[in-house]
């Protein structure tokens, strides 16, 4: 039951864009209630999704949940949206309840300079719309993401999710060219331009990559693209933990220009059919000659350790295909999926860890940066790797898992000493706190 207040506010919102453009919670679809459940706490309330279709709606739309202060969940297409924290709803500084803004509609190409190698978007354009848009002048967006066949531009970058071809490529803040975006107060800001050389507002730009809506809402963003490879070719290396390090160590200190380099738990490798022991699976995409020369390479390393080398050519984009399915898609209703970090030296016996026997472990060798999916985990598993990843340097976040779990662990486990600085940069940028309220880096 909505109350007369909050029906206020949402006949305020129907002056902006059209009752049609506005849905109640008990009228949303089903998938999209769990989704959005998912991301909200216990005892919280949606009152509805709202759907400006430019950025001037959105502007005018953010500006009327300031001034009622209410909390916004910023979405696009929701498939990272049970991704991170659970916002919350301060009662005594927030009305009752939160309005769902969604960039859903806001999914147009603004301009692709083919010849300038950039192209600029609206936020919810889906990833795999502006794949082949680009494909058709043999460009492409060198981003992997989880979810690729409906992951939006927009939540790519809330969530800073590059995937395997970070190893090339770098990560999403680094093909940032430009950004605009809505602030807390309804204003819109921008930083960057639309060419590659213009370097204004770069850090703004770093800065909102993986922010996770906690800072703005993205309006438009200009990313740099890449010609697509002539040729593509992946070698697995299956064996002993051992002999796979040494393998990755003379591969990352070789003249090899690889765009991908992941490790592979063994049991992720045992659910890929590709052997029974740790993997390695390495991407090579240039001219013919290149792939041909450097995944022969590769696989006289892998021989010469006495490693089970493999070449996959004619159904490779299948392999990289079933992989992604497995980490992201495996167990929908009960998995655990952490995102972790290592120093790249340990990234080997990390995956041999004894709490990660049943996970589906994946580390890019280049970066140590990674993924978990288990299928179900429990709070003591999560800390004693925590404290593992920790030890070595680097993190364990909890991306997605049970509300319960979620209730009683904090998901993100920073203890380090940028929380004071990250609290000012909020303030600065959401002084009252309604853009996904509570569920960031240290409460934010």
């Amino acid at each position: 039951m909505i109350s007369q207040e909050n029906r206020f506010n949402i006949q305020e919102l129907e002056t902006i864009v059209s009752q049609d453009k506005i849905s109640l919670w008990e009228n949303i679809d089903p998938i999209k209630k769990q989704q959005i459940s998912q991301a909200i706490a216990p005892d919280n309330s949606i009152n509805c999704i709202v759907y400006p279709e430019n950025q001037a709606q959105l502007s005018d739309v953010v500006a009327c949940c300031a001034k009622n202060n209410w909390v916004i969940l910023p979405c696009g297409s929701g498939s990272k949206l049970h991704w991170g924290g659970l916002v919350k709803v301060d009662p005594t500084n927030h009305h009752q309840g939160i309005i769902v803004v969604s960039c859903d509609r806001l999914n147009h190409l603004i301009e692709h300079a083919v010849g300038d190698l950039t192209v600029t978007v609206e936020p919810g354009m889906k990833y795999a719309e502006l794949q082949a848009t680009l494909a058709k002048t043999g460009q492409f967006l060198a981003i992997d993401p989880a979810y690729s066949e409906s992951a939006t531009i927009g939540g790519i970058i809330a969530t800073a999710d590059t995937g395997s071809l970070r190893q090339r490529y770098r990560g999403v803040r680094d093909m940032l060219l430009g950004i605009s975006f809505v602030r807390s107060d309804g204003k819109i800001a921008k930083a960057g331009g639309r060419v590659v050389k213009n370097v204004a507002g770069y850090d703004l730009m770093k800065l909102f990559t993986g922010s996770y809506g906690t800072l703005g809402i993205i309006s438009q963003v200009t990313f740099r693209v890449y010609p697509i490879q002539e040729a593509s070719s992946t070698v697995v290396l299956v064996g002993e933990k051992n002999s796979i390090t040494k393998a990755t160590q003379t591969l990352l200190s070789s003249a090899l220009t690889p765009v991908s380099i992941d490790l592979l738990s063994t049991n992720l490798v045992k659910e890929l059919d590709l052997g029974k022991d740790v993997g390695l699976i390495v991407r090579f995409q240039t001219i013919i000659g290149s792939v041909e020369e450097q995944s022969q390479k590769l696989l006289e390393v892998g021989n010469s350790l006495g490693l089970n080398s493999t070449r996959y050519h004619n159904y490779e984009a299948e392999l990289w295909n079933k992989l992604k399915h497995k980490i992201w898609h495996s167990h929908r209703n009960t998995e655990v999926i952490c995102k972790i970090g290592v120093m790249p030296n340990k990234a080997v016996e990390t995956l041999n860890q004894p709490a990660i026997k049943n996970a589906l472990g994946l580390i890019h060798a280049g970066s140590g940066l990674g993924e978990l999916n288990f299928n179900s985990v429990t709070l003591e598993t999560i800390q004693e790797l925590r404290q593992w990843c920790e030890s070595t340097g680097g993190f364990l976040t909890v991306l997605a898992g049970p509300l319960e779990m979620k209730q009683k662990l904090d998901v993100w486990g920073y203890n380090q000493n940028a929380l004071d600085i990250m609290h000012r940069i909020k303030q600065k940028f959401d002084p009252k706190n309604i853009l996904n309220s509570h569920s960031f880096v240290g409460g934010i």
